[in-house]
């Protein structure tokens, strides 16, 4: 069964991560959620903002993939993956008010 989820987290954090890079590198802010073209003032700043955390999130997602394959963490590794990533959305949400009017 570990083999199973750590393809199954290792897919995930493969797709958040290409999600990031398509904002970041191929400018697809309208990807990120919440996006209206009439309030943000900084496209490119967006993007590279939310593109950013996005690939980090994605492959921090890899690597608790990989610890839990490995029993590294003694059960104290999904809540810390957990409070990142509930703190990464946090800091994306205030963040991405740099750039809009």
């Amino acid at each position: 069964m570990a083999l199973e989820r750590f393809l199954l987290i290792a897919v995930s954090g493969l797709f958040i991560a290409i999600i990031g890079y398509l904002i970041k590198y191929r400018g697809m802010v309208q990807l990120v959620a919440g996006y209206d073209p009439d309030e943000v003032v900084n496209e490119a700043g967006l993007g590279n903002f939310i593109g950013t955390l996005a690939i980090v999130v994605g492959a921090v997602t890899i690597m608790t993939g990989i610890l839990d394959y490995q029993d590294i963490g003694d059960g104290i590794l999904w809540y810390v993956f957990g409070v990142f990533v509930v703190g990464s959305a946090g800091v994306m949400v205030v963040g991405a008010n740099r750039y809009t009017a």
